[in-house]
């Protein structure tokens, strides 16, 4: 039971890394959208800052849930 313990947190870390790098990838297009005045890296920028937010939130708040339903 301890090695799926583990195996969740790993999951869950790696998840919100991946989401925090779509989001900071996000923050920058956003930047360079209002930088250049292009509204088409500005709406991909806001699009991919959502996006990451809530894959970060996926891994915070549902990859820890996974622990109860794995029981050995």
């Amino acid at each position: 039971m301890a090695f799926f313990n583990s195996a969740i947190d790993i999951l869950g870390t790696l998840v919100v890394a991946l989401g925090g790098g779509v989001c900071a990838w996000g923050g920058i297009n956003l930047l360079e959208g209002y930088g250049n005045d292009n509204p088409g890296a500005k709406s991909q920028g806001v699009k991919q800052l959502m996006a990451g937010a809530g894959i970060a939130i996926i891994g915070l708040v549902l990859i820890p849930q996974l622990a109860t339903l794995i029981t050995v």
